[in-house]
């Protein structure tokens, strides 16, 4: 295409050709006559053909005239309807995968999704849970994103980077009318009741067997092995088993009521609750809006308790 030609070429023609008047074509396009004419001889230099022919006191049409209006009359109709159909596209939907761990699955994460989703509302978050050795190997074969939930142990973390979030103890949970809440000696009186401990491949089990470790009961044998919520929260609802879970997941119950929390006196099974990622990719825009989220619920007033 001749680099001289412009849209308003077009227009003047296209108006001029409809109204067969120049001065009308110079009315509709807000131009003054002169311009007008001007244009249209540009035009015709441009192309080196007559498009008028000026006989009489319209103007008519000539052959290449005519030519012209029809291929030029459908090249700005088609970039009127692609302007259009920009103007009103949806913006790109994208996707993020996040995998979370039962420590931030009932409070933290949901929250942070909330924020997530009003800043970034064209991305939908694909939400995956499961044990920690199965999620960091998803995270390491690209299948996550990133992962949301304890630190994993040393021996984990190759290929991994960690970004800490806020510390969180390990609880001991029962009823709220359990014996070991009137004896108060919880270490003294633990292994006369059910345990339901965390599986081997639970991050915070190792936390839990050191505990045990400490108080002699390392080979304490295990009722159950769960760090679910549904199934721990019922069991110990419905008996006298203690349970060994992240705060995190029973936050909600503690705060309630139906679950009581026993007091260890201790701090050892604390540990890091945060973000992994692969340490060798760099962060789409969708996984630094993710962390930005989560980072705002410990950077508010309200929250710096937990």
């Amino acid at each position: 295409m001749d680099p001289r030609l412009r849209l308003r070429h077009l227009r003047c023609f296209l108006e001029t050709a409809r109204l067969e008047s120049l001065s009308a074509a110079a009315t509709a396009l807000h131009v003054s006559q002169p311009a007008a004419s001007k244009t249209i001889r540009e035009l015709e230099d441009i192309l080196g053909v007559p498009l008028f022919d000026r006989t009489g006191r319209r103007l008519v049409l000539t052959p290449s005239g005519k030519l012209f209006q029809q291929h030029a009359g459908g090249a700005m109709l088609a970039l009127e309807r692609a302007q259009t159909l920009a103007r009103d596209a949806p913006e790109r939907v994208t996707k993020l995968v996040v995998g979370i761990l039962p420590t931030v699955a009932t409070d933290v994460f949901p929250r942070a999704a909330l924020a997530f989703h009003q800043h970034m509302p064209n991305c939908t978050l694909r939400v995956s849970t499961g044990p920690n050795w199965l999620l960091l190997s998803q995270l390491r074969e690209g299948a996550l994103d990133l992962t949301v939930g304890r630190m994993p142990n040393p021996g984990q973390m190759t290929g991994l980077a960690f970004q800490q979030l806020y510390s969180e103890q390990v609880v001991l949970v029962v009823r709220p009318d359990h014996p070991l809440i009137r004896t108060g000696a919880v270490a003294e009186n633990l292994g006369k009741f059910p345990l339901v401990l965390p599986p081997s491949g639970a991050v915070i089990a190792p936390a839990v067997q050191s505990y045990l470790l400490s108080i002699g009961l390392q080979h304490a044998p295990a009722a159950f092995e769960s760090v679910s919520l549904a199934f721990g929260r019922k069991v110990v609802q419905q008996s006298d088993a203690v349970w060994f879970i992240s705060a995190g997941v029973v936050g909600d119950e503690i705060r309630q009521g139906s679950l009581r929390a026993l007091d260890l006196g201790t701090s050892l099974m604390a540990g890091p609750v945060g973000i992994c990622t692969r340490a060798d990719t760099p962060p789409n825009p969708e996984s630094i809006a993710m962390v930005a989220a989560l980072q705002g619920l410990f950077s508010a007033p309200a929250t710096k308790d937990m």
